[in-house]
Parts: structure tokens; C-alpha cells; sequence
């Protein structure tokens, strides 16, 4: 079974007040660099961007990072790659500290934005 770690890019870098609204693409960039050596037991990380972050990171799959750029809103596009996952019988878990999200894409496992920050 695949599992897959889907990241709300906007709430884990917004969890962090260091200035992120300034430079959005700068941001999105640091945390896709920091996903892609970050030591984790998935299968694979998608990276969902939306709004000015898309600027930052490319769309497509690099190494085990998949990134993806939400075509309207940020959640939709999670909630889309969590029933990817499932549907394909794969495991996911959502990062995110959005609770009208996190409510939204069981049975998807929900972690805290902190609880990946640590393991970056």
C-alpha cells in the first residue's frame, strides 16, 4: 500500500509568523527544498500551493515530491489528492491545522503543520 503525505503548503508556512506574507514564492521554495531531503516513511509527499506561493516551486513530481498548484482553492485541491489516495487504496495523511479541512477529508489521517515542522 502507497502511502502519501498531502501538505496544505499555505497553513504549514503561515503556522510560522517569520515574515512568510512578504515573499510567498521565496517560502514556498524553502519548504518544497526542505521536503525533498526531509526523512520520512512515506511512499511520496504532495506539496499543494495555491495564490502567489505557486510562484515559487514548479507543478510536477520531483524525486519523491510530487507539487501541485490548486487551480481555485488551496482545500479543494487537498481534499482532490486525499480521494486520489484513497481511491487508489492508498494511505494518506493531510497536514493541515485547518479543523473545516481536516473535518472534510476523512478517513484521511489529519497532522498538525508543527508535527512536520519537527521533521524537517
Amino acid at each position: 500500500m502507497t502511502s502519501v503525505l498531502v501538505v496544505d503548503g499555505a497553513n504549514v508556512v503561515g503556522s510560522v509568523p517569520d515574515g512568510w506574507w512578504k515573499d510567498r514564492a521565496g517560502v514556498a521554495r524553502r519548504l518544497h527544498e526542505r521536503l525533498l531531503v526531509a526523512d520520512t516513511s512515506y511512499d511520496e509527499i504532495v506539496l499543494v500551493l495555491e495564490g502567489q506561493a505557486k510562484a515559487g516551486v514548479r507543478a510536477g513530481r520531483d524525486g519523491h515530491v510530487t507539487t501541485v498548484h490548486a487551480p481555485r482553492d488551496g482545500d479543494a485541491e487537498i481534499r482532490t489528492q486525499a480521494r486520489r489516495v484513497t481511491e487508489a487504496g492508498g494511505s494518506v495523511v493531510v497536514v493541515t491545522a485547518d479543523r473545516m479541512l481536516a473535518a472534510n477529508v476523512q478517513p484521511a489521517q489529519v497532522l498538525s503543520p508543527s508535527w512536520l515542522l519537527d521533521r524537517l
